[in-house]
């Protein structure tokens, strides 16, 4: 809705204030960038985007921006966005807080929640955008942050080589499927609750003697969050309003508890934003993959391959990288109604994390 020439014609003054000509001490690109570097270089490499809620779609593209240009070669800044804004005793000391303000339409809770952080000692980046069309201007200062940052943590910024591995298995998968008809086939190492849990050998045998129910699993595979993990919750179901919601609080009974950073996506999506640098990035992720049978499926005209083997195939080959990788992951099957199977799955992490004191 906003006037394309006015929306560039603002986008340059930032354009010339990020030239090569201006001083890196004057430089708003470069500034942002090496705020954002030597954060990482510190530990705070869990970049928490906050913004007003007119414009807070602009965390979804900045975190493909940061994750995808800098998680790679066990390195990288893990992008939060959408994490609801909480007390300054449930955060740990791995959070650079950024704060985009929507001069025009502030939201003052978020000012004072923003506030209460600053006094907690927790850092707080300002950026004030004075209406909608200087967005632009964010889009292009940010761009050359991200490459500023890539170049002091020592990372190339303009690739994405993780993303492409999750695409070779997920072409396995389905030329599998085309050859036999079937997936191949797996075996859950736990069922409990209509409930189904999966892993690699690997995970499965970290999860070893735990017990035989969900909240048990579900305690031993949370309990592998340290001080500066995070915990990313990976979902392969529909995206709407009330699976994300019951997943957001699922991520801040985790956050709470655990004292980490939650991230949340929804597959396959993240494959192209924050897969990168959950696969590529530093091993401080603690994964928990949500998927689902299909309650109705469509062909894919043409194929042998249905849109929802085609998405049950890239949730497999996602999963199978993670643990190439050596990713800590579990895999959450729900077997009938996905919202009820969500509920299930809130109330057994509660239960596996309640009066648990936080590492």
């Amino acid at each position: 809705g906003l006037d394309l020439e006015k929306f560039l014609t603002s986008a340059r003054s930032m354009v010339l204030s990020c030239a090569a000509s201006v001083p890196p001490a004057e430089n708003p690109g470069v500034r942002l960038g090496v705020i954002l570097g030597q954060s990482a270089k510190v530990g705070r490499d869990k970049i928490t985007i906050v913004a007003s809620p007119p414009i807070a779609d602009f965390g979804a593209w900045l975190e493909q921006l940061l994750a995808e240009s800098t998680g790679k070669q066990g390195k990288g800044l893990i992008p939060v966005d959408a994490e609801p804004l909480g007390r300054g005793e449930v955060y740990g000391a791995d959070r650079l807080f950024v704060y985009i303000r929507l001069a025009t339409d502030p939201d003052t809770a978020q000012d004072d929640d923003i506030a209460g952080l600053e006094r907690a000692g927790q850092p707080v980046l300002r950026l004030d955008v004075a209406d909608r069309y200087q967005l632009g201007q964010e889009f292009f200062r940010w761009e050359l942050a991200t490459a500023v940052a890539g170049a002091l943590i020592g990372i190339n910024p303009f690739d994405q080589p993780d993303v492409e591995a999750s695409k070779l298995k997920t072409r396995q998968l389905t030329a599998a499927f085309k050859a036999s008809g079937e997936l191949p086939a797996e075996r859950p190492f736990c069922v409990d609750r209509g409930i189904e849990l999966f892993a690699d050998p690997a995970n499965a045998q970290a999860l070893a003697g735990s017990g035989d129910t969900l909240v048990a699993c579900l305690r031993t595979h949370l309990d592998r969050l340290g001080a500066q993990d995070y915990c990313a919750f990976l979902a392969y179901i529909e995206r709407n309003d009330a699976h994300r919601e019951l997943l957001q609080q699922m991520r801040l009974i985790v956050r709470d508890r655990k004292r980490v950073a939650t991230c949340l996506g929804f597959g396959p999506r993240f494959l192209h934003s924050t897969g990168q640098v959950y696969k590529g990035g530093p091993n401080s992720g603690v994964f928990l993959q949500i998927t689902a049978a299909e309650a109705r499926d469509l062909a894919v005209p043409g194929e042998k391959v249905s849109f929802g083997i085609a998405k049950a195939a890239a949730g497999r080959g996602d999963f199978a990288v993670l643990a190439e990788r050596r990713r800590r992951a579990l895999r959450v099957h729900l077997k009938s109604n996905i919202a009820a199977g969500l509920a299930t799955l809130k109330g057994a992490i509660e239960a596996a994390l309640a009066q648990r004191p936080a590492r």
